[in-house]
């Protein structure tokens, strides 16, 4: 029986919120403060000695999670665990201070911006050994020696040449080599890569990936790779956690995800990896809409909005309502349009969140004749699989919806996946 791989990272209900402080006259208005769940419950497992990739759109929540394993950020709830063969358990989300800084031994982090994660004022050699002067573990010659021993492991060779240069004299992929000297010269365990590549040309992003895997060999490194971009995550990673929204909606072995998706998500982003191919054509199918508001996310799976697979109990609300009406007055003259507004009445309400919420006001037969319209128009949109019953409400119609589900992490074959496709 095969012995189960020896966790390095454990993270665990993670939950990082960011309240955002609203102006004076919000306050005046007594209005609530905003809050984006920019991470909101994940858990994880990262193997000692594997590459762990961290995939999603801009917004998805991939680089908070990152801080958070280092604790960059303060997490609001959950925990991380960082397993130390010396130290036994360490919990990085309840660690301040000095305790937090000596885990930068142990834990270590490459910036998606070469360019601002090196100080201008100093010298390659400078910054790559600032690390040791910080932790007071070398000075003077053994200062210098490790800095050199850093920059040829890297690549950055005859390190002579490199030394007394400033990272203005340094071309992009030189630099992000001098970011990653500086995170490995304290020989940690833990690597959080944050798009290490997204910045530099595609000349030599495979060369910086190759590099970053001759260092795993050869240090023993493990990775949280962190990326948009599947297409690398597929050459790098041992294992993909696909994000949205804050949540991990799907994750497993690269090799099948890659070739057996399970999340619609996860279809969506494989469906939009470039093809390299001018002459062949791809369908892209891909998502509708955006990445919805993280401080208001979307009831039962936050995907349902922009899912072509949606079904009746993904959690279909008074935002999908207004969204379907206002693309259907998008088809239709400005005649049409002034004509049905005044039909529906204001849709402004329509922005909380309601499973019951009630259009109108111009009588509810005809409300009920516009509706019926638009479900004539597009008899696919999934919307209409969420509705329950529509019932005269006064002037109006109440638009009830079927109860939504939203769906946790759940075994399915070799990966485990959040989506009520798979009870």
């Amino acid at each position: 029986m095969p012995t189960k791989p020896e966790p390095v990272l454990d993270i665990r209900d993670l939950v990082v919120h960011f309240q955002l402080q609203g102006g004076a006259l919000s306050r005046l208005l007594g209005l609530g403060v905003r809050t984006v769940k920019a991470v909101d419950g994940v858990n994880l497992t990262l193997a000692r000695g594997e590459v762990l990739g961290v995939v999603g759109e801009s917004g998805s929540g991939k680089t908070t999670l990152g801080r958070a394993l280092l604790g960059l950020v303060a997490t609001t709830d959950g925990e991380v665990v960082y397993h130390d063969r010396e130290r036994g358990e360490r919990r990085v989300s309840h660690m301040r201070g000095r305790e937090l800084r000596q885990l930068r031994t142990d834990l270590q982090m490459v910036f998606q911006d070469p360019h601002a994660a090196l100080n201008p004022s100093m010298t390659i050699e400078e910054a790559v050994g600032h690390p040791l002067v910080i932790h007071g573990i070398a000075k003077g010659d053994e200062l210098r020696r490790r800095v050199g021993e850093a920059l040829e492991r890297v690549g950055l060779a005859p390190v002579e040449r490199f030394l007394s240069k400033y990272p203005s004299d340094l071309s992009g992929g030189q630099k992000q080599r001098a970011v990653i000297a500086r995170a490995i010269i304290l020989d940690p365990e833990v690597l959080v890569a944050d798009e290490p590549v997204s910045m530099l040309d595609m000349s030599v992003r495979a060369k910086i990936l190759q590099l970053m895997l001759d260092l795993k060999t050869d240090l023993g490194l493990t990775y949280v790779y962190i990326t948009h971009d599947l297409a690398s995550a597929k050459y790098f990673c041992d294992r993909i956690a696909i994000m949205y929204l804050g949540r991990v909606v799907e994750v497993g072995p690269t090799e099948e995800v890659f070739a057996n998706p399970r999340h619609p998500y996860t279809k969506a982003l494989l469906k939009a990896i470039p093809e390299p191919d001018p002459e062949r054509m791809v369908p892209r199918d891909l998502p509708r809409g955006e990445i919805p508001d993280a401080a208001v996310p979307p009831l039962g799976c936050s995907f349902h909005p922009r899912c072509p697979e949606a079904t009746s109990i993904c959690g279909w609300e008074s935002r999908d309502l207004r969204a379907l009406i206002e693309e259907h007055w998008t088809r239709g003259s400005a005649e049409t349009y002034a004509r049905e507004r005044d039909l529906v009445g204001d849709l402004e309400h329509l922005d909380r969140p309601d499973t019951r919420p009630r259009v109108g006001a111009g009588g509810a037969l005809e409300v009920r004749g516009l509706l019926a319209e638009m479900r004539a128009e597009d008899p696919d949109e999934p919307l209409w699989l969420g509705v329950d019953a529509i019932d005269d409400d006064g002037d109006g119609v109440r638009v009830s919806f079927h109860p939504g589900e939203d769906p946790q992490l759940r075994a399915a074959g070799d990966v485990d996946v959040a989506c009520v496709l798979y009870p």
